[in-house]
C-alpha cells in the first residue's frame, strides 16, 4: 500500500502547498525546496504533465483543477495554457521521468537537506 509523506500538515495544508509547488514548477521550469517535499511534489508534476501529453478538453479540466490561475510575464500565458501548449510537446516521446531532483545544501536555519526539482 503507497502513503504519501505527510510533511508536518494537514491534508488541506499540504494537497494546497503540493499545487502551489506544481504550480511553479510548470511556470519556472525549477525551484529549489526541501528534499522530501520535492519527492512529493514530483509524482504530481508527473500526473500533470501526462495530462498534457493527452491533450483533450477533460484532461484540460483536470490540470486546470490543480494547477494555479497565474500568468507568466514573458509570453502572457497561465499555467495550464503553458503546460499544454510548450511543456507537453516537448515530452510527446517521452514515457515518464520528465522531472529531475539534484540535492545541493543544507538550509542554515534547520540544517534540512535542500533539493532543487527541475523539468528535465
Amino acid at each position: 500500500m503507497a502513503r504519501n509523506r505527510k510533511l508536518g500538515r494537514t491534508s488541506a495544508q499540504r494537497k494546497s502547498m503540493l499545487r502551489n509547488l506544481a504550480t511553479e514548477v510548470i511556470m519556472y521550469g525549477q525551484i529549489e525546496t526541501t528534499e522530501t517535499r520535492a519527492k512529493e511534489v514530483r509524482s504530481v508534476v508527473d500526473e500533470l504533465i501526462t495530462l498534457g501529453k493527452r491533450g483533450d478538453l477533460h484532461a484540460r479540466r483536470q490540470a486546470a483543477a490543480v494547477l494555479r490561475n497565474i500568468k507568466d510575464e514573458d509570453s502572457s500565458l497561465n499555467a495550464v495554457q503553458k503546460l499544454f501548449d510548450e511543456i507537453a510537446p516537448k515530452y510527446a516521446d517521452v514515457n515518464g521521468g520528465y522531472t529531475r531532483i539534484l540535492k545541493t545544501h543544507n538550509r542554515k536555519g534547520d540544517n534540512a537537506p535542500m533539493a532543487i526539482i527541475s523539468l528535465v
